[in-house]
């Protein structure tokens, strides 16, 4: 039975609707109210329920547009909208299309993702054919797995340090053949993830090449002890480029900046070991101990980047030096 009387803004407001939107719904043909006799609207219970119908349509993502198998499953006398043949292929033709968006909208995620981390990374990838000469590299193979570019860290020690600026996260570059006359710890790793790149494919599966961000933490919490136990200064370095560290070191709360050696110039004036991943050029985990401008001892392979830290502060407390070359 039709209930007569109610007017369009109580219709609205039952159906949490604006006046507006009932209108809108009247011109598409999806109310039909009675007309009194004066010409005014004459809304009921069943209008009512219609508009509401609309709205919860609305919030799942189906159109006022086509909400007409639901409206006349409920005007059939049915007790739910979708109780209704209709009804149901109507949500599966909403579903299919959502899922055509969601493929869309993940193979767009997808190739921003590439392009960001490709700018993120913008060269690491040191591929020329000179560079591959002198570091003694291999081409990455087809299917981008982790090969050994080559290089040694058992020749380090007694080395001197290059002549070499690096740009640092401070601003500022540092020389690595002016470190000074104290030791100097340098951390070398691969590459440290962030919450805004995914890392290469494959990372987690690599010897060795997790923990970068551990180990960062292990050097950070032990840092006061590092240079108490006669540590010059600390620094972390590798091929990633100073803007990309400089979120690390703001998000870990490092007391001690990073080194950026994007073009791996160390790994040619040392012979340093890398290996390359996913189109990667990528140092391998290793901790150098600097006196003096040599290399006094070197820390390879790291098979524990989370205690390694420790390693580091035990080795500097079981071999002090003298008083004079502190």
């Amino acid at each position: 039975m039709v209930v007569t009387g109610i007017r369009i803004g109580e219709v609205a407001r039952r159906a949490g609707v604006t006046t507006k939107a009932v209108r809108y719904y009247e011109s598409l043909g999806l109310l039909d109210p009675a007309r009194l006799a004066n010409g005014y609207r004459n809304y009921g219970e069943h209008d009512v329920r219609l508009v509401r119908q609309i709205r919860e349509l609305g919030e799942l993502g189906i159109p006022a547009g086509r909400s007409r198998p639901f409206l006349d499953c409920l005007t059939a006398g049915h007790g739910h909208a979708d109780d209704c043949p209709a009804s149901l292929a109507t949500y599966r033709d909403a579903i299919d299309e959502l899922t055509h968006r969601i493929d869309e909208l993940t193979n767009r995620r997808a190739a921003l993702r590439e392009q960001l981390a490709r700018a993120a990374h913008r060269g690491d990838a040191d591929s020329s054919a000179d560079t591959v000469r002198q570091a003694g590299a291999h081409p990455a193979p087809a299917d981008d797995s982790p090969t050994p570019d080559g290089g040694s860290a058992e020749q380090l020690p007694g080395t001197r340090m290059p002549d070499l600026p690096l740009r640092d996260t401070d601003g500022g570059t540092v020389r690595l053949d002016a470190l000074g006359a104290g030791r100097t710890v340098i951390y070398v790793y691969p590459l440290t993830g962030s919450p805004r790149v995914d890392l290469p494919d494959g990372w987690d599966t690599i010897p060795g090449a997790r923990g970068c961000t551990a180990e960062a933490c292990g050097f950070r919490d032990h840092h006061r002890e590092l240079l108490t136990a006669g540590a010059a200064g600390v620094f972390g370095l590798s091929s990633q480029h100073s803007e990309y560290q400089r979120e690390l070191v703001e998000r870990l709360d490092l007391p001690f900046p990073m080194l950026s050696d994007p073009t791996h110039n160390l790994a040619r004036a040392l012979g340093l070991p890398t290996f390359r991943v996913d189109g990667l050029r990528l140092y391998e985990r290793l901790t150098l101990i600097v006196h003096e401008g040599l290399v006094e001892h070197v820390f390879h392979p790291i098979s524990a980047p989370r205690e390694h830290a420790g390693q580091v502060l035990s080795w500097l407390r079981e071999n002090t030096l003298p008083r004079n070359q502190i």
